[in-house]
């Protein structure tokens, strides 16, 4: 990964984790306006809006465990940094 201490990779890694959420929650936004919507169009358009979100939040799930996994390997490896 990078030159970071223990500290900023599990800093990092929660910031990941609130991007992930907040992913996940456009894309049930939109699939609540997918299934509100009366217009073909307009449903496809969301349902695809919502698959980006989840794609997006699978991205930051990722990100999170990668700098945690580097933190906590940062942090046992007797430097911190």
């Amino acid at each position: 990964m990078s030159d970071k201490s223990a500290l900023e990779n599990l800093v990092d890694a929660a910031g990941a984790k609130l991007n992930e959420a907040a992913d996940r929650a456009r894309a049930a936004g939109h699939e609540v306006a997918a299934h509100l919507s009366d217009n073909p169009l307009d449903t496809a358009a969301e349902k695809v809006k919502a698959g980006v979100d989840r794609v997006k939040a699978e991205g930051h799930n990722a990100q999170a465990h990668a700098e945690f996994d580097e933190g906590k390997r940062e942090a046992t490896d007797g430097d911190g940094h």
